[in-house]
């Protein structure tokens, strides 16, 4: 038995100890945010544990409903959304809970009730997973000031979020986290139960060589966005056309931004906006900083 190599196993940056390293540089810090985080790593573990086992556990299929944005909800869907709602309320620091499987808003009754808002998707492109595709949870958290919780705290623009991530359930179980000083990836070790920190700092590249879009919606395309595509498969400088990755949804507004990129709405920064209803869909350009350079200069001519 190899006791050296056991021992090493014992020294690794566990998301838990990377947020507790955080918190240690804010002395005022009474760790609420930290266990919150914790009951949504909570939250991503069990649903990768349904996920693993869905075609054994028959949660493969349809429930016979649909979500507030017109989809038909999978049996996962649901039973996604109650263990986040349990889990979150359960931390007793949530005050409202936003999901993108629910029409109105949860708000927490006062006896568990907490400081922060939490959004979130608890299974996004779930129309995958009859095909194998990764899925992911998606959510971001406010903070809710010393006052009686109302849906005006939720419309709040993704600059104020105090944290945004994403986990993805695929061939390997990934949590992406910023809370605001960088971006670090965490894979699931099975045989931990524990998030390892094997992504640290992660960057978005300046110019990136893919893109990703659903060309299944060409005929309600802007002019910038078509011209924009087109130059990404027939680029007219002699560089190489791009390549076109179309497998799901983006994951976490504030993310591409902390990683060194941009979020662009065809009219201003992704961050900035301020929403007028809960649900509320917006275009959204994701990516390498000079890329969204080039979409943001498509639109400046445009409008000339």
């Amino acid at each position: 038995m190899d006791h050296s190599a056991d021992a090493q196993r014992t020294d690794l940056m566990t998301i838990t100890r990377f947020v507790l390293n955080e918190q240690s540089k804010h002395p005022e810090s009474r760790g609420d945010f930290t266990i919150l985080l914790s009951h949504i790593v909570l939250g991503c573990k069990f649903v990768c544990s349904a996920v693993s086992k869905a075609g054994l556990a028959k949660l493969i299929g349809l429930a016979g409903e649909t979500n507030v944005q017109g989809e038909e909800q999978k049996k996962l869907d649901v039973l996604s959304n109650d263990v986040f709602i349990k889990a979150l309320i359960s931390s007793g620091r949530t005050c409202i809970l936003v999901s993108e499987e629910d029409e109105e808003a949860t708000f927490v009754e006062p006896s568990k009730r907490g400081k922060y808002c939490v959004v979130f998707d608890p299974l996004d492109g779930s129309s995958n997973i009859d095909c194998g595709v990764s899925i992911g949870t998606i959510f971001g958290i406010y903070l809710v000031n010393d006052h009686e919780p109302t849906i005006e705290d939720v419309m709040q623009p993704g600059k104020n979020m105090l944290a945004a991530g994403y986990c993805m359930y695929g061939s390997s179980c990934t949590l992406v986290l910023s809370t605001g000083t960088g971006v670090n990836g965490f894979t699931l070790d099975p045989s931990l139960g524990e998030f390892i920190l094997t992504h640290p700092d992660i960057k978005i590249p300046k110019k990136g060589k893919i893109y990703s879009v659903n060309e299944g919606n060409a005929k309600n395309w802007d002019a910038p966005t078509a011209k924009y595509v087109e130059k990404c498969k027939f680029p007219k400088d002699g560089s190489s056309p791009k390549s076109l990755r179309y497998i799901g949804r983006y994951s976490g507004l504030s993310i591409p931004q902390e990683a060194g990129g941009q979020a662009f709405t065809g009219k201003q920064r992704a961050l900035d906006l301020v929403p007028k209803k809960l649900h509320e869909r917006s275009p959204i350009f994701l990516g390498s900083y000079d890329d969204v350079e080039e979409i943001k200069a498509l639109y400046a001519a445009e409008e000339k």
